[in-house]
Order: C-alpha cells, then sequence, then structure tokens
C-alpha cells in the first residue's frame, strides 16, 4: 500500500505544491538543497515520488508522510488523524474536535502540542501559585499516538487514527486489528507498515528499537497511574490510558493487568518483577505486602504470569516471570 500511487502525471512544480519538501528536509537535519535536481532525486530514493513517462507520481508514502493538504489525494484525505475533546466520561457531549490535516511527519509536534495541551491542568500551590500539571506523561502521549499512526490497517476502512479525551481517561484508536495480539505488545514490535515505520523513526518521530510500548509503561508506572488497557476488535486496535485512581478504586481486572504489564517490563530488562518491585509500582508500605501477595496470587491463578524457580518455597523471595517467557 505504501508504495502505490497516490497522484499520477504531476509535474516538479506540482511535487513542491503537495508535499511539504521543507519539513523533510529539516526533520532529517539536512540543509534543503538549491536546485530542483537534488530535490527530487532525494525524494525519489526515499520513495515519496516515482518518475514515469516524464511524469512523477506522488506514493502513499509520500502524501501520507508529507502532504502539506491530505485532501488533495482524494483517497487518503480521511486518514488524517482526529481529536475529538468530550465533556464528561461519555460521548453525549463533544466540547471541541480538530482534524490534522496535513501529512503525519509534517504535524506530529503539533499534534502531540495540542493533545498535551487538552491535558493539562493548573494545579494551587499554597495561597497563591499555580503548578502545571500534565494528566498523562508526554511520551505516552508521543509513543502511543505514533504506534497509532504506524501500525493502522490501510485496507481495513478508510478512517485515520481518533484520539479521544475523556473526563476520565484517553483512548487512543487506529483501524486494523493488530500485528500481534495486545498482550504481547511489549515484546513484539512487528508492523504491518516496514517503511512507515522506518520513515518515522528515522525522522525522530518514534524510537528506533521497538515499539516504544516498553516506555509507555515505564512512564506510566513512574507516575503512579493506573494500567493501560490494550484492546482489538475485529477492525480497530484501541488504547486506553487513564487518569490518575487511588489502588483501592481500581478494579480486579485493572489490578492483574497492572501486575502483567509490570513482569512484562521486568522481562524485557532483563530483570524480575518480585513482590518488593510490585510493592514500589503500586508505593505500597512494607507492612502492607500482603495487598501485592493477593494480586500477585490473582496474576498467576489468571494465567499471565508464573514463579521463575518452581522449586522455591519462599514466597517472599520469589522470583516473577510472564507466561511467555
Amino acid at each position: 500500500m505504501e508504495s502505490e500511487i497516490a497522484l499520477d502525471k504531476l509535474t516538479e512544480n506540482d511535487i513542491s505544491r503537495l508535499l511539504d519538501v521543507q519539513s523533510y528536509f529539516h526533520l532529517i537535519g539536512v540543509a534543503l538543497p538549491k536546485n530542483a535536481e537534488a530535490i527530487l532525486d532525494r525524494l525519489l530514493k526515499e520513495g515519496f515520488i516515482k518518475h514515469r513517462n516524464k511524469k512523477y507520481q506522488i506514493t502513499n508514502l509520500g502524501a501520507l508522510l508529507f502532504a502539506k493538504d491530505i485532501h488533495e489525494f482524494d483517497d487518503l484525505y480521511r486518514r488524517a488523524v482526529r481529536v475529538i475533546i468530550y465533556e464528561n466520561k461519555n460521548k453525549i457531549t463533544a466540547l471541541k474536535e480538530r482534524t490534522f490535516e496535513s501529512g503525519y511527519a509534517v504535524c506530529f509536534s503539533q499534534l502531540t502540542d495540542y493533545i498535551n495541551d487538552q491535558i493539562t491542568k493548573g494545579e494551587r500551590i499554597g495561597d497563591s501559585f499555580r503548578e502545571t500539571v500534565k494528566v498523562y506523561p508526554e511520551v505516552v502521549i508521543r509513543e502511543l499516538v505514533a504506534n497509532a499512526i504506524i501500525h493502522q490497517d490501510f485496507r481495513e476502512g478508510s478512517q485515520g487514527p481518533k484520539v479521544e479525551i475523556f473526563s476520565d481517561r484517553m483512548e487512543i484508536t487506529n483501524s486494523g486489528k493488530p500485528a500481534t495480539e495486545p498482550k504481547r505488545f511489549i515484546d513484539d514490535n512487528r508492523t504491518r507498515n516496514d517503511k512507515l515505520a522506518a520513515l518515522m523513526r528515522k525522522i525522530g518521530v518514534c524510537e528506533e528499537r521497538g515499539s516504544g510500548v516498553d516506555r509507555v509503561i515505564d512512564s506510566i508506572e513512574s507516575a503512579y497511574l493506573p494500567p493501560p488497557d490494550f484492546q482489538e476488535t475485529p477492525s480497530q486496535t484501541r488504547v486506553i490510558i487513564y487518569a490518575p485512581l487511588e489502588l483501592s478504586k481500581m478494579s480486579s481486572k485493572d489490578k492483574i493487568r497492572a501486575c502483567y504489564q509490570h513482569c512484562c517490563l521486568k522481562q524485557v530488562s532483563n530483570d524480575y518483577m518480585t513482590n518488593q518491585s510490585l510493592r514500589e509500582r503500586f508505593k505500597i508500605a512494607k507492612g502492607n505486602a500482603s495487598i501485592v501477595s493477593r494480586i500477585i496470587n490473582a496474576t498467576v491463578e489468571a494465567g499471565l504470569i508464573r514463579p521463575e524457580d518452581s522449586d522455591n518455597k519462599s514466597k517472599k523471595h520469589t522470583k516473577y516471570i510472564p507466561y511467555w517467557a
């Protein structure tokens, strides 16, 4: 799909009119060439354009990443990223909606800045000072939005990634079932759009290694937020991240999911989950270790984690690994 043609029979002037060439060279840290031939040669090598019968073609890859206005491409304009902000926990009242109509690479920083602005809250400190607090870490927003762009299925429907902000959570959705099961997102980085992923990494939008989900989990844990929920439907992939919530108010499914994700994070970090590490993840005092033990036992019973050494009889010093390790 990435190499298919978005627009055909174009001139050099059409290329500069339709694609944000300056943004491309800026993002890769290279000075804009002074002559059109050098510019076109670079775009050809990247696969953004093709040369045919003395005319040029813009590929889907070039349009999706660097279109000045995605509406110029009839088959792609619905792939633009939408951000919707709701008043409460449901979709009854939408406060505002914005569509980012340039290519993903062109608008990415503006897109993530906009989302971060929507989730920023001012908290009063003392009688006269305010502290700016973001509900969700910026790295979480950046990685999950990048993943939604990279992993979308262009053969499934026609809708682009969607970010929905509720009073208690944020949902990030992209088209298509994931290339791997959601439980394995943290250790499996397969994608169906290799060229798109490579270019997004090249311009610094997302990490060179992995899927970035390990960074997401690590940042969520550092902020003591509830665990994200990775979901799949027959036609979509959705990630839900939640606003701060006390452990006592989390459901049993939330606690089990947090325990499993913590164990996965330790595994990919060449470490083990223990009662102590999970206490630290939940910010639980040592005297309340039994709370964590119950969560671990429930996660073991769910078949998501297991003791690293099945012969070890000491629960206090047991090390745990994910079921797939």
